[in-house]
């Protein structure tokens, strides 16, 4: 789908502030290490993900959306008013019911009258979020909305490792399908949406959608653990779904080309999911574009989930890396398997982090 007078005003987004390396992770499971001779340094090895980061033990994650999402309007000044819907987009929620999106609506201060709902496809919440957003916006139902997750990777991370050490049947083929969840990380962040003529910001040019879901069972968590202690244990074919996954993505980034009519040397800079070292270059490899003119953060911050391209791609801006007067191409894709990718013409996107 095309769009006319959506754009991306700002970015909002805050990081936890604790810090667990790949080594710490490795040394919790220096017994399975032994007991299965496995090479110290595997981890980051494998990923190339150094460390991420975990929010102080009983952080809501509504806390930190509420944050995240003022940032975001507080980068541009923006009047709460003119908020026309609130979409909380992460894979972690607080509860089964309500959504979390009504807390982080009331304490962001937001309108009574604004669209207020939970939006949830793993990795892919966040841009799912902002399309729904934009097309609203482009219908001419609101003049802004607002798309935030935060996901907090404690409960899963620990529930791993647990796992891994209680379970003496393990071999060196059966903790593959652990390997994901250990790579993964917390964080938070929102984007701000409105009208192109009103607002100014960088115009959202078009968005595409494949859905590849004959894959749905590589990348699956064990039960709905919303409104427990959010420990659930997720079980990921690695290699399927890394080969599954880039022929959606290439098949997705085909569908961009045409609906921008950009062609890939048009692309300035591209922001792909953040899951890895083997992901991102065969990625950028199928849809032929270079490693030198992509953001990436998954060796600071692991794989944050929903938030990962958003986060990236408010730290590229930060950064200065994404510059203004460029195309940038926001390549997601998530479990399912789903792709969502969008096209954004840089102009002017404030960002403000914590």
């Amino acid at each position: 789908m095309q769009f006319q007078n959506v754009s991306l005003l700002s970015v909002g987004y805050s990081l936890p502030p604790e810090v667990i390396t790949s080594d710490d992770i490795e040394e919790q499971l220096a017994p399975v290490y032994e007991r299965l001779k496995l090479p110290q340094g595997r981890l980051e090895g494998m990923s190339g993900i150094q460390s991420r980061r975990l929010w102080h033990r009983g952080t809501r994650i509504s806390d930190k959306s509420a944050e995240s999402t003022r940032l975001a309007m507080d980068a541009v000044g923006f009047d709460r008013n003119d908020v026309g819907c609130l979409i909380h987009a992460s894979v972690c929620r607080e509860y089964l019911e309500p959504a979390t999106a009504c807390r982080v609506h009331h304490l962001s201060g937001l309108p009574a009258n604004a669209w207020v709902y939970d939006v949830s496809n793993a990795c892919l919440g966040v841009m799912n979020g902002a399309v729904q957003i934009a097309q609203l916006i482009e219908a001419g139902v609101i003049r802004a909305g607002v798309v935030v997750g935060t996901e907090d990777c404690r409960g899963l991370l620990e529930a791993t490792i647990a796992h891994l050490l209680q379970d003496s049947n393990l071999t060196r083929q059966s903790i593959k399908p652990a390997f994901a969840s250990l790579t993964i990380g917390s964080g938070s962040c929102a984007w701000l949406l409105g009208r192109t003529d009103l607002f100014g910001g960088s115009p959202v040019k078009a968005a595409v959608a494949i859905a590849r879901t004959e894959h749905h069972g590589l990348c699956q968590s064990d039960t709905d653990q919303a409104g427990s202690q959010m420990q659930p244990i997720m079980n990921t074919d690695s290699e399927l779904l890394l080969e599954a996954g880039i022929r959606t993505g290439a098949e997705t980034f085909d569908a961009l080309l045409a609906e921008t009519t950009w062609n890939r040397n048009e692309f300035d800079f591209t922001v792909c999911h953040q899951v890895g070292t083997a992901h991102r270059r065969r990625m950028l490899e199928a849809i032929n574009m270079p490693e030198e003119t992509d953001y990436c953060t998954f060796q600071r911050f692991g794989n944050t989930g929903s938030v990962a391209l958003p986060v990236a791609f408010g730290e590229g801006l930060a950064s200065g890396f994404l510059t203004p007067a460029s195309r940038v191409g926001l390549l997601g894709i998530g479990s399912g398997l789903n792709s969502v990718m969008m096209g954004i013409e840089l102009k002017q996107t404030a960002v403000s982090s914590n």
